[in-house]
């Protein structure tokens, strides 16, 4: 879908484009968010939360509230099976059954299907996996993420870019953060509520965290507090409007795996974790028992699969000059959010 003469493009004006592009993040931890974001556009309380409200029904906003950052939750891998072509299906329903699977894409690579795992343990996530192993009969790559270097889906889309921040020039802020499978979030039994109430998105009131405390039988202070804490401590990446940027055109993405030297491996993360359009960069484990050779993941999102290639061409040419494979998602599997149940213990 083109940027500019998408319906979605056409039904929009400046202050909705202000909301998408300025308030993917960065929306107030405050009883009244909306009067504060009309303040900021010019508008009104009740026109600030009408605007969202139709955004989201338009489907370019998918929901309105918490991003939450589930391998600091529980503990979270991405795995791959070799599907033989005539079981695919019915590997693909078997690895979609678990409640613990959020995302599953078939890709274009002998590694055909790639699933996440994201579970309240690591004993449990593993279990998973080879349970999954034993009724599929195929052999899961298990990838966890050792280094987050840049992980950010949050980029403008009301332009005509080519791929994501192609209309932006300075570079993004990447550095080398230690994931630790073992994580289980160590929450207090009011936050691991609060964390089920907000896994779906925040209601879409004038008070949406007063709202929220009243599911709980709490004060809004204590939601307020919550959230802050949990942002503070990285279970919440960025409070705001999440952009469907399938809706928005961004539908050419393309995972690519790098062979970077171990000696290597932080700073050229870095380096390409801290360019505009890599929108994911991380470190993940070699698997050489399995013939899998490659500990560098990077994304690239754009609209233009041309474009999309030519990025990571310029990639391979001037920030990774070692072996790569570009991995194309052929067909969405599965798509939903992390379960918190599973992740909280409840």
């Amino acid at each position: 879908m083109s940027s500019l003469s998408g319906e979605w493009r056409e039904s929009i004006d400046d202050v909705d484009a202000a909301i998408i592009d300025g308030y993917q993040s960065g929306v107030p931890v405050a009883e009244r968010p909306f009067r504060q974001i009309g303040s900021e556009l010019g508008i009104d309380e009740d026109d600030a939360l009408e605007r969202v409200n139709r955004l989201h029904d338009a489907g370019i906003v998918r929901r309105f509230g918490a991003v939450l950052n589930p391998p600091v939750i529980g503990s979270s891998t991405l795995a791959a099976v070799q599907a033989p072509d005539d079981r695919f299906d019915e590997v693909a329903a078997i690895i979609n059954e678990y409640r613990q699977v959020n995302h599953n894409y078939a890709r274009d690579h002998e590694w055909n299907m790639w699933f996440v795992v994201t579970a309240g343990s690591r004993t449990t996530r593993d279990d998973i996996l080879a349970e999954i192993e034993a009724r599929t009969g195929c052999a899961v790559l298990n990838l966890p993420m050792l280094t987050d270097y840049y992980i950010d889906l949050e980029f403008p889309v009301v332009n005509a870019d080519r791929f994501a921040r192609e209309s932006i020039d300075e570079s993004t802020d990447s550095s080398a953060t230690r994931m630790s499978e073992e994580a289980t979030g160590d929450l207090s039994a009011f936050d691991a509520d609060l964390l089920l109430a907000i896994q779906n998105g925040f209601p879409l009131s004038k008070t949406p965290y007063r709202d929220i405390a009243a599911r709980l039988e709490a004060d809004v202070e204590d939601v307020l507090e919550s959230i802050d804490r949990l942002v503070d401590n990285g279970c919440i990446k960025r409070i705001g409007c999440v952009v469907n940027h399938v809706v928005t055109g961004f539908d050419s993405n393309c995972m690519v795996v790098w062979d970077v030297p171990d000696d290597h491996l932080d700073a050229w993360g870095e380096r390409a974790g801290g360019l505009p359009y890599v929108t994911l960069c991380y470190h993940r484990p070699r698997r050489p028992e399995q013939g899998w050779s490659y500990n560098l993941f990077t994304m690239i999102h754009g609209r233009d699969p041309d474009a999309v290639d030519a990025k990571i061409d310029e990639l391979a040419s001037d920030y990774l000059p070692v072996e790569h494979e570009r991995l194309y998602s052929t067909e969405t599997l599965k798509q939903t959010g992390a379960r918190y149940e599973e992740l909280v213990g409840q």
